[in-house]
């Protein structure tokens, strides 16, 4: 406890031997870091170059991998920045704004998937009625929904947490999650209900939505020819490996959260490593590579550069 500003520090006790490696942590997570808004925002650039890729689902595409660096830029200066550092804490306040960015964003992303599916759907089973439906106007309140509902969620359960008295000041990680809960001196059985319904409106109902939506492409696509069926392969195909990609990025979470204490620190830390390295790398580079419009552009792109 600082006294004099009353500030309340966290100990951020996930780190393994950052002192003996600190420098390998630090250029590793720095190379991934540039890789991440390097692809990330060669494809959204691409997105807003052409023309032809200015539809819904390159949108929604572009809105995706957006969240992706943010939620990625909330996370990652704080690690380089404790690699450096003799210790490694974090402000109580610093620590909750982290937690609703992280949760926030990371429930954007399933209302995104969720819209995404809803656009494969009435792309391909509704080719008719789809230039009415997907305008212009639906697109923004699509996106304003998947942005604004986690936030507001999230934070009602960041100012019912905000001042629960704290009898531990020791994170079991590297980050600031679901983990803070352990910190406090009691639990909150009103904050856990609604933490409960939180999770049911931003994550159950959009992937039960999803798997529903897809499922209904699946029937329909079947019954039709052979061009609709390879049309929705390669439309939506990109769209489920990324939702299996994030959602074991959320089964790590919850898994490190529930059985942290079971678990041993370098275990932990490979786990907590996992969710926040490979995802927001497999997004670009399933769309770059699966989505054909955007994989056509890169080409062009790559090819340029080798010219010059």
């Amino acid at each position: 406890m600082d006294d004099e500003l009353n500030i309340t520090y966290i100990t951020l006790d996930g780190h393994v031997e950052v002192h003996k490696y600190r420098y390998l942590y630090f250029v590793i997570m720095l190379t991934v870091y540039i890789l991440i808004i390097c692809c990330n925002f060669t494809i959204v650039c691409l997105i807003w170059i052409h023309n032809n890729l200015h539809e819904p689902m390159y949108i929604f595409i572009a809105a995706l991998l957006i969240n992706s660096v943010v939620s990625t830029s909330n996370i990652y200066p704080k690690l380089l920045i404790d690699f450096m550092s003799e210790k490694q804490i974090i402000s109580y306040s610093t620590c909750l704004f982290q937690f609703f960015l992280f949760y926030s964003l990371g429930s954007s992303e399933f209302l995104l998937l969720a819209v995404m599916a809803y656009d494969r759907y009435v792309s391909i089973c509704k080719p008719l009625q789809y230039p009415t439906i997907m305008t212009k106007s639906t697109v923004s309140i699509f996106l304003c929904l998947a942005w604004l509902v986690p936030a507001c969620h999230i934070a009602v359960l960041v100012i019912m947490t905000a001042d629960m008295k704290l009898c531990n000041l020791t994170l079991r990680g590297i980050f600031c999650n679901n983990s803070i809960y352990n910190l406090h001196c009691v639990s909150s059985r009103v904050r856990s209900i609604f933490g409960v319904i939180t999770v049911i409106i931003t994550a159950l109902f959009p992937l039960l939505f999803i798997l529903f939506t897809y499922t209904r492409i699946l029937i329909i696509t079947y019954q039709s020819c052979r061009n609709v069926r390879k049309k929705a392969a390669q439309t939506c195909l990109p769209h489920l490996l990324v939702l299996i990609s994030f959602s074991c990025l959320c089964a790590y979470d919850i898994i490190i959260v529930r059985l942290g204490s079971d678990f041993p620190k370098t275990a932990r830390l490979i786990m907590t490593l996992q969710m926040i390295l490979y995802h927001p790398l497999f997004n670009p580079i399933i769309y770059g590579l699966k989505m054909k419009e955007i994989s056509k552009h890169l080409k062009k792109l790559f090819c340029q550069t080798k010219a010059m």
